[in-house]
């Protein structure tokens, strides 16, 4: 058998004989999982072991002495005449992955090697055939090139690290979010990521994945390439090899910092709003009170001649007038209704720290003055002053028990407009560079009970009111401690327009 023959010469080694070869290659083929198939040179099949029977349903009746076309999609029948076309020429195939068709019709995926038939004289005479069923690992691998599609086209950073925390995977949202490169990443620990002061948490993390447990929905903080933080939602599961043992994590993130920011916003403005009704009430509850005060000051001041008396309860009066516009200003819900005027910003600064001398020598703080711009601006005084007061206030709280505050006007600008440049400067204890961030939001205080948090963000809106701005730099520094505000005025304002027309 020519058969026979070709599987002697390849394998010299065996010597059984024509008889014994032939029984031997028959049992070869009979046991073999591959089909084993022999088709002629014009594609006619010629036998067809047990094997091919399972993959394709087709007994040896029906499909010996057919085409092998029988077996080929339609779309890919091309594939054949190359095939043959190779086999004539003596060459062999080996590993050719594509497609076939079985008896009822399902297609399946196959690796094929094919091989030339020869004569005793060498003469190629038909084909042999091997057809492995390789569908359920193509399926897997379309799932996994489909899964790695789905990773990488997710908005979410999708990442998986092994059980020590290093990064194992890292798809393309994940460096959108953390700005850091696949390279930069695989091989590098998760603390990468984590804040130190959060470095315990993932020993939690891993702890539980290492337990077999999923973590769903946990928000926490991770830091950007860039050093910034970011609030992230996380969702943990872990990892299993073929045994079911745990081998990693894969970690779904989610970046919430808008979201986090959107919360805060709505708990902010409930709390306006709130406060808002809150000041409503204040102001009309002390309506009453004051206008008595105000009158025993009036009877008071109308009964006295002397005149030192006179010019305190005069200060008394305009204090208490002030107290009034305040308490309808609290959180801006109400505008002072008194026109804008032209004021001396350096005169104004004087009042200011005339009504506090007292509170200031008490305190233990020294007053240091350097007054260098005699220019006025129109704002409206109350404004002004319940900013400055306020600045005074919290630089004498944060000098306690005495300190040095330093207070002084200068011509200046504002972005590119001419302005008056106000700086008030105490060599206290400081603002953590955490907090510098913070100090104009509603309801953030560093003064525990004693503060309400709103004095500083009433004082933005008044500046920015004056198409100004205020500012401020601290230090903790053991030894350059204190903190500096600076408010710019521009001489041109919204309310230089006004009083202009």
């Amino acid at each position: 058998m020519a058969v026979s023959n070709t599987f002697q010469r390849d394998n010299p080694a065996i010597n059984l004989g024509a008889e014994g070869s032939a029984s031997l290659l028959e049992a070869i083929v009979h046991s073999s999982e591959d089909a084993i198939i022999a088709k002629d040179l014009d594609g006619i099949v010629t036998s067809w072991n047990p094997a091919a029977t399972r993959i394709f349903g087709y007994q040896p009746e029906e499909i010996v002495g057919q085409s092998i076309l029988k077996l080929i999609p339609r779309e890919l029948e091309h594939q054949e005449p190359f095939i043959l076309g190779k086999v004539r020429a003596g060459e062999q195939i080996a590993h050719f992955e594509t497609e076939r068709v079985r008896k009822d019709g399902r297609k399946i995926f196959v690796s094929l090697t094919i091989s030339p038939v020869r004569d005793s004289r060498g003469n190629v005479i038909g084909v042999s055939k091997i057809a492995r069923d390789i569908t359920d690992r193509r399926q897997m691998e379309i799932a996994r090139a489909r899964l790695a599609a789905i990773v990488e086209s997710a908005d979410d950073a999708i990442l998986s690290k092994d059980l020590n925390g290093t990064i194992t995977s890292w798809n393309q949202a994940a460096e959108r979010t953390f700005g850091y490169s696949e390279d930069e990443m695989v091989g590098a620990s998760i603390l990468t990521l984590v804040p130190e002061e959060l470095h315990p948490e993932e020993q939690m993390i891993l702890g539980k994945i290492r337990a077999g447990e999923r973590i769903e929905h946990y928000e926490t903080v991770r830091l950007a390439k860039d050093g910034t933080r970011m609030n992230v939602s996380l969702s943990i599961s872990p990892l299993r090899n073929a045994l079911g043992e745990v081998v990693g994590a894969s970690k779904v993130l989610r970046d919430v910092t808008q979201r986090k920011r959107m919360e805060q916003s709505l708990v902010q403005a409930e709390k306006l709003s709130a406060s808002g009704r809150m000041a409503a009430s204040i102001a009309h509850e002390i309506n009453n009170p004051l206008e008595a005060v105000l009158n025993l000051i009036y009877l008071a001041r109308s009964n006295s001649s002397d005149g030192e008396v006179i010019s305190y309860l005069n200060t008394a009066e305009s204090e208490l007038v002030r107290l009034s516009h305040i308490a309808k200003q609290t959180l801006g819900f109400y505008r002072e209704q008194n026109s804008a005027a032209m004021v001396s910003l350096t005169e104004l600064v004087g009042e200011v720290l005339k009504i506090y001398s007292s509170k200031l020598q008490e305190a233990g703080v020294k007053v240091e003055t350097s007054f260098a711009s005699a220019r006025a601006v129109v704002v409206r005084k109350g404004e002004l002053m319940q900013v400055v007061s306020n600045l005074v206030t919290n630089a004498m709280y944060a000098m306690t028990p005495g300190g040095t505050l330093r207070v002084t006007t200068e011509d200046g600008t504002c972005g590119d407009r001419e302005a008056i440049v106000l700086s008030i400067e105490d060599n206290g204890r400081g603002i953590p560079a955490e907090n510098l961030q913070k100090v104009f939001e509603p309801f953030f205080t560093t003064r525990g009970a004693i503060g309400t948090g709103i004095g500083l963000w009433v004082a933005k809106q008044f500046i920015a009111g004056h198409s100004g701005t205020i500012g401020v730099e601290s230090s903790t520094d053991g030894v350059s401690h204190g903190t500096t505000f600076r408010i710019a005025l521009p001489l041109e304002n919204a309310y230089a327009s006004d009083s202009a027309n």
